[in-house]
């Protein structure tokens, strides 16, 4: 049984969506280990903190929500459910500034 569960939490991970920043209209970059974003569709500032422009960059590039809280346990050595957390967070206030490819 427990093989059954690993391979359908293999499948679940591998259609979880790959969210990426949308290209048209925003414009950032590294500011010591921040980023700092101009989204010109709002003519809007925007920041992060470390913790941030690691989530920030990986999103340049493609990631899921999976892979984001990998990525924030693996720096920061901080459990899964905190990394959740603040991957939620930070992935929803994103969306609020429509700040994904195909919103």
């Amino acid at each position: 049984m427990g093989g059954d569960m690993s391979k359908r939490s293999g499948q679940e991970a591998q259609s979880e969506p790959v969210l990426r920043l949308r290209t048209d209209a925003l414009d950032w970059l590294t500011v010591d280990t921040e980023i700092v974003a101009l989204d010109g569709r709002q003519d809007l500032y925007l920041g992060t903190n470390h913790s941030g422009a690691q989530l920030w960059r990986a999103l340049d590039n493609g990631a899921t929500r999976s892979q984001l809280i990998e990525l924030l346990v693996d720096t920061f050595d901080i459990d899964a459910d905190r990394a959740s957390a603040d991957v939620d967070a930070f992935l929803d206030a994103l969306a609020e500034q429509d700040l994904f490819e195909g919103t």
